[in-house]
């Protein structure tokens, strides 16, 4: 487990998405840093040009864009994932990213072990969305991580009366931040707590922000 280091401002690291530039499960990741970044922490995102790497083969040094990520993934105090469901099951993309952790196996910490990882699906259709999900929250247990209780699955396919600026209605955005909390949440009392905590919708508690916005 790595060593908890007081007083060091939390890192969440974001990966996912698709090779397309602002994809749905992009923005959904963009949603989530945001509110990770208002409770208090740095983020950092590996999106789509980012983890459109050569398939891990562990006989070949990794490259560049792969070690700039595991380095990340090394510091980081969480975790947010999320993949497109395609055909009931994470994307290759996201996948293959995620076998690049095997590059950790032999760390002190290694490959998710002991951090929360929020989970994010996007898919045209509830049941694609509900089996990825599924299959990603198995795959975070598989590298030893802990999913929060709050997984998000997101049907593209569902028409949206009202949507915010990423192309999200207000409930999936509040789902999100919940999810978000949960993760904070984790990191302060894997921390030994020391912050306040504050009601979201659906009773989750989350962190409050160190000082309030200008």
């Amino acid at each position: 487990m790595k060593p908890i280091i007081p007083g060091r401002v939390p890192f969440v690291v974001g990966i996912g998405g698709t090779t397309r530039t602002g994809s749905s499960t992009e923005r959904a990741l963009r949603v989530a840093l945001a509110a990770i970044e208002r409770l208090g922490a740095r983020t950092q995102l590996f999106a789509g040009a980012d983890i459109d790497l050569p398939n891990y083969c562990p006989e070949r040094t990794a490259d560049a864009r792969a070690m700039q990520m595991i380095s990340a993934l090394r510091q980081a105090d969480g975790v947010i994932i999320g993949s497109p469901g395609y055909h009931g099951g994470i994307s290759g993309l996201v996948k293959n990213a995620l076998d690049y952790l095997e590059e950790t196996c032999r760390d002190s910490r290694p490959y998710l072990d002991s951090l929360p990882v929020g989970c994010i699906v996007t898919a045209a259709g509830w049941q694609a969305a509900i089996t990825t999900l599924v299959a990603l929250r198995g795959v975070v247990h598989a590298l030893r991580g802990w999913p929060t209780p709050m997984g998000i699955a997101i049907n593209t396919a569902e028409p949206m009366t009202a949507v915010d600026e990423l192309g999200f209605s207000a409930r999936t955005c509040d789902q999100i931040r919940v999810m978000a909390g949960q993760v904070m949440q984790f990191i302060d009392q894997t921390r030994g707590g020391g912050h306040g905590e504050s009601e979201e919708p659906g009773g989750s508690h989350t962190r409050k922000p160190a000082a309030a916005a200008p």
